[in-house]
């Protein structure tokens, strides 16, 4: 006879989890920190060849680097997130620019479009947020056409960005029963989620460059705008803050390749491009 009993886990209450993660996105102010994203939004949109009067859709799309890549490009882009004060920094950025750009309040695990409305869905650091992910899968691909393409440019697990999760996680472990968002950053993960329907999936290790003044100043805009480290510090009594703020220097002490002048800290991320059968 077994010692052991075998609890059943819970299975995770998505519903509950997404509202805190709107209410997290939408804490900080993230387009402080997503613009200087743009260069991947740019070669985003030229590894998935996007080609003018294209029908783009761009998911969880922040503050609009994708959108504006594929805009600049011609295509007819429609901009998503379900997070409303987001899509507006996007909104005026593209009127800045006179780029026609739609801008819908959407949920990417739940889109309101027929299927195969698009020609190209893109998500750069968005779509690999969603809680779940075998629906947020689904749902991309439901609403490209045969022969779309998916672009999508994720935080790898072992990169900068991937290890200040886990250092996140360590001080404030996530909800239970959810795959780590990093995941999407491993072509292992994106062959179970996408193998059987597409026709190919192109993968490609790209590096962005986190260029700051110092190591605090880092620290001080992430702490600041950035809404999981915003929500990080803001839950953690004084103690857990220091220690959470002193694992994060460490980790830009270990990573930076700029010496004591400035800070350049390299991040790779997975560039995705897969097309639907």
């Amino acid at each position: 006879m077994s010692l052991f009993i075998d609890t059943p886990v819970a299975a995770p209450d998505f519903a509950a989890l997404k509202q805190r993660q709107q209410a997290t996105w939408a804490s900080g102010d993230y387009a402080i920190v997503g613009t200087t994203l743009q260069i991947v939004g740019e070669s985003l949109a030229e590894a998935a060849d996007i080609r003018a009067d294209e029908r783009v859709l761009d998911v969880a799309a922040g503050n609009g680097n994708a959108t504006l890549a594929a805009a600049r490009r011609f295509a007819r882009v429609t901009s998503t997130d379900y997070v409303p004060t987001l899509l507006e920094r996007g909104r005026a950025r593209a009127l800045a620019e006179a780029l026609p750009v739609e801008f819908e309040v959407a949920d990417v695990e739940n889109l309101p479009y027929a299927d195969g409305s698009f020609d190209v869905v893109l998500s750069t650091f968005g779509a690999m947020f969603a809680p779940d992910h075998a629906r947020t899968a689904r749902e991309m691909l439901r609403v490209l056409r045969s022969g779309g393409r998916l672009g999508m440019a994720n935080w790898t697990p072992g990169g900068f960005i991937g290890r200040l999760f886990k250092i996140i996680g360590a001080h404030l472990p996530p909800p239970a029963g959810v795959q780590p968002p990093p995941l999407w950053g491993t072509q292992a993960h994106l062959t179970a989620l996408f193998g059987e329907k597409a026709a190919q999936i192109r993968c490609e290790p790209r590096h962005f460059n986190f260029r700051y003044r110092s190591a605090a100043h880092f620290v001080q805009v992430f702490r600041e705008f950035y809404g999981p480290t915003h929500k990080a510090f803001a839950a953690l009594d004084e103690a857990g803050a220091r220690s959470l703020e002193g694992a994060i220097t460490s980790l830009l002490a270990e990573s930076n390749t700029a010496g004591a002048a400035s800070l350049v800290v390299p991040s790779e991320y997975l560039e995705v491009v897969i097309t639907k059968r």
